[in-house]
């Protein structure tokens, strides 16, 4: 977004991006004098589920800019100056051009605990999972060549601090007057409360020592080490009681190439990972009739005109789910902190995993109980290419009832979807085939889908989850059930 400051020189600003306050600057994709035309890219933008790209909205020369890789904006902020005239170069400038290229070749991330200057990724204070998945959730390519400059302490100061702390004051509960005292944005605090990491053990790297959201993964990475404490489910310094892997040297045996991992899969590991150590997870398995629904779709097919939205099957099932979650409204809940409450909601918003080549991203359908087939299909085909595109925005991402992870355009014949806190259960779907089916008298032959629900064992028991997915089943496999 670009305001006028005079006749020649207008101000960058950051346009809405949802929700999400200080979200960091991962890449910048111009330089001063660089000639820029409507709609280039000058800036990407990272939270902890997407990356956003800030484009020019018209053609000029950049100026000025007063951001760096590593600060924090939000909705409004002016990171630079352009001048705007019509003589602009008529494509993106060569540096952009060459990072984008960069980035079609899956060049690698840096690290979510190295310094600001080597990293062109970035994140907000947020951190919601997958929605994540989730996911809730999920980081994007990209390298910044950058040194970090002296004054700025390392990943191995930063995880020397919080050993330290951790050794010298174990604590057993994270008390929430230690979270709001320490010198730490909200967002920082929030992520922390999440994380379960205590701030009053962590020293800050930032200015007068405030506590950075590096810090925090430091600290959470040590205590996964075996060396901090009050992680996930807080008991004692060693939270996990797993012993930590041994490093290997594997060049030993041949050669080998050292790729990190990007930001959206350390991100979607941690989140798996916690919810891993807290959620006691049980998965039910299933299989639906879907011949008649199928046959539907096909017929939807045939009457397809051009410009018409794709009907796949899984908006089907997204309308199933929200059929069943009426029907059993503790699924559609959420488990408060301390496990003493639930959270019954109203809303019916559906969570699709989106494969992106960036990660596995999660994007939140919201009131499905109110839009028909088409409408979600023309929703879906829309939000998934802005995904594969790093266009979603934070908020699209959050907020879900429920998730449904589909791999029925892969293959297999079951998983176990892992729950994505704060939801309770996830909806696992594979590929469909033809099986001879017993009707009494005869085998005929009928199309099944198999069906894979996760579930919090706090919240659902092994009957309610048998019980949710016959009636999911029976909804799916004749549609008409769908209107009543």
């Amino acid at each position: 977004m670009t305001t006028q400051t005079d006749n020649a020189t207008i101000d960058i600003v950051v346009p809405d991006i949802g929700d999400s306050e200080n979200v960091e600057v991962i890449e910048i994709l111009v330089s001063t004098g660089d000639q820029v035309v409507l709609d280039d890219s000058l800036v990407t933008l990272e939270s902890d589920k997407a990356s956003m790209e800030i484009p020019a909205t018209q053609a000029g020369v950049i100026q000025t800019l007063s951001i760096s890789v590593g600060d924090t904006v939000s909705s409004g902020d002016v990171i630079g100056t352009m001048s705007a005239h019509s003589g602009a170069a008529e494509s993106a400038p060569e540096a952009a051009v060459e990072t984008e290229s960069t980035e079609a070749a899956g060049s690698s991330d840096s690290s979510a605990e190295s310094s600001a200057q080597q990293r062109a990724n970035a994140e907000t204070d947020t951190a919601t999972p997958a929605n994540n998945a989730a996911a809730n959730a999920s980081t994007h390519t990209g390298n910044a060549p950058d040194v970090p400059p002296s004054s700025e302490k390392t990943e191995a100061d930063v995880a020397a601090s919080a050993r330290s702390q951790a050794s010298t004051s174990p604590t057993a509960h994270i008390a929430d007057d230690k979270i709001r005292l320490a010198h730490a944005s909200p967002g920082v605090r929030r992520y922390a409360r999440e994380h379960g990491a205590d701030l009053s053990l962590i020293k800050g790297s930032g200015p007068k020592e405030r506590i950075l959201k590096t810090d925090v993964t430091a600290f959470i990475k040590s205590a996964l080490e075996g060396v901090g404490s009050n992680y996930g489910s807080g008991v004692g310094n060693n939270t996990t009681g797993i012993p930590a892997l041994p490093e290997i040297d594997f060049s030993r045996f041949g050669e080998i190439e050292r790729v990190e991992l990007g930001r959206i899969n350390k991100i979607s590991a941690s989140n798996l990972h916690r919810a891993w150590l807290n959620i006691p997870l049980v998965t039910h398995h299933d299989e639906a009739d879907i011949t008649d629904v199928e046959a539907f779709r096909k017929e939807l097919k045939t009457d397809h005109k051009e410009g018409d939205p794709k009907i796949t099957g899984l908006a089907f099932h997204m309308k199933a789910l929200v059929h069943t979650l009426k029907a059993f409204p503790k699924v559609n809940s959420s488990m408060t902190p301390d496990g003493q409450a639930l959270f019954y909601k109203k809303y019916f918003h559906i969570g699709i995993a989106v494969d992106t080549p960036n990660g596995l991203v999660v994007p939140v359908f919201r009131d499905v109980d109110k839009k028909s087939i088409t409408e979600l299909a023309a929703e879906m085909a829309d939000v998934s290419h802005r995904a594969r595109n790093k266009k979603l925005k934070p908020d699209e991402m959050q907020g879900a009832s429920m998730t449904i992870s589909s791999l029925g355009g892969i293959g297999g014949t079951a998983f176990t979807p892992l729950v994505n806190p704060p939801e309770v259960a996830i909806l696992g779907i594979t590929r469909a085939r033809m099986q001879p089916v017993w009707n009494g008298s005869e085998f005929i032959p009928r199309l099944m889908c198999p069906l894979d629900l996760s579930y919090d064992h706090r919240v659902v028991d092994g009957a309610d989850a048998a019980r949710f997915l016959k009636y999911y089943c029976n909804a799916i496999k004749d549609v008409r059930r769908l209107l009543l």
